[in-house]
């Protein structure tokens, strides 16, 4: 079963504040979140996804300036 982490656990993982986070969710950045009651979880396997879609976006960044 996959481990969900608090908005406060997502921000520390991404050395960030609670308020970045919650900020990325209303903008439709970063990974996304299910709300759970009062509380909006997030699964290791969607933070994993949204680390992975950063990697590739900046590889494709960099392929882009090493060709300029």
């Amino acid at each position: 079963m996959d481990r969900y982490l608090t908005t406060a656990e997502v921000a520390q993982r991404y050395r960030t504040a609670d308020s970045t986070v919650r900020y990325w969710r209303h903008i439709g950045y970063g990974p996304k979140g299910v709300k759970i009651g009062r509380r909006v979880l997030y699964s290791e396997a969607e933070l994993t996804r949204f680390e992975q879609r950063l990697a590739k976006q900046a590889t494709s960044r960099d392929d882009w300036t090493l060709g300029a």
